[in-house]
């Protein structure tokens, strides 16, 4: 028997890669025990059918979705000035009987990898989500690259209740430990599998288990050896496998802290 119970924190099965496949990723997810998807919101374009993919999947025996909206940094050309307004509408009505059962804010955040990239409009942009998840009183998913330090500095200037996931965290452990302070879980997907990860394996196991959730950014971020192929939620049994190596812990055990962890932050998931 496999474990049960598991959570995909960060999952794009919105996206268009999955149209053809999105019926039977769910029913293998189901089969290797995810339980709950959490689906990030990245254009304002898409939330409409990001909702009612997740208000659908709930009529089902197989893995529950959770939808999150948010304007990603990397879209930034593609937000219209209208979509902030909207998203705070779409916020106010989640508790209302609304088809959009919205259970974070994300994916939110900045990214300055990225060359040439408006720094000053993402700032303004992540400054003003994240006024709304306070507003509302809502976790976020944060998307932080090459940007560790400021995204830090914009939560300090505005403190969350519900802290919130930072996705894929690849940052140095002071900066995992600033996070933790400020009331965040830390996502871990594919890049744990990959043998040149001693970084971030090294501050995985000095944080311990009670910091991490599990996470696979599909269908990105591809898992060692399966690069070049679209990532799965069902895949999470690989990273838990990962994370339990490292730990070397019980595969059940440490799915029921990495459980735990995701519903500190999130939870609507500890509902039947």
């Amino acid at each position: 028997m496999g474990v049960e119970g598991l959570c995909d924190s960060h999952c794009h099965l919105d996206f268009e890669q999955f149209d053809p496949i999105r019926e039977q990723v769910l029913l293998e997810s189901y089969r290797v025990g995810v339980r709950d998807i959490v689906v990030p919101g990245v254009e304002a374009q898409y939330w409409d059918r990001l909702c009612q993919l997740c208000f659908s999947q709930q009529q089902h025996d197989h893995p529950r979705l959770w939808a999150s909206l948010g304007l990603h940094p990397c879209f930034i050309e593609k937000h219209q000035p209208g979509d902030l307004a909207r998203l705070e509408k779409l916020l106010r009505a989640r508790g209302s009987g609304s088809l959009c059962r919205v259970v974070a804010v994300g994916e939110i955040g900045l990214d300055f990898w990225l060359p040439d990239s408006d720094r000053s409009t993402q700032l303004a942009l992540f400054s003003e989500q994240l006024v709304l998840a306070k507003k509302f009183d809502l976790p976020v998913l944060l998307h932080a690259r090459k940007s560790h330090d400021q995204v830090l500095q914009q939560l300090r200037g505005t403190p969350l209740g519900r802290g919130g996931i930072v996705h894929a965290f690849s940052g140095s452990l002071q900066q995992a430990e600033q996070y933790i302070a400020l009331g965040f879980k830390l996502g871990v997907g594919g890049a744990v599998t990959y043998p040149r990860a001693t970084k971030l394996r090294s501050t995985i196991k000095l944080l311990g288990e009670e910091h991490w959730v599990l996470e696979t950014d599909a269908p990105d971020m591809p898992l060692y050896g399966m690069q070049g192929r679209i990532n799965r939620p069902d895949n999470i049994p690989l990273v838990l496998q990962a994370l339990a190596e490292l730990f070397e812990r019980d595969e059940r055990q440490l799915a029921v802290q990495l459980r735990q962890n995701a519903e500190t932050v999130l939870p609507e998931l500890a509902t039947a």
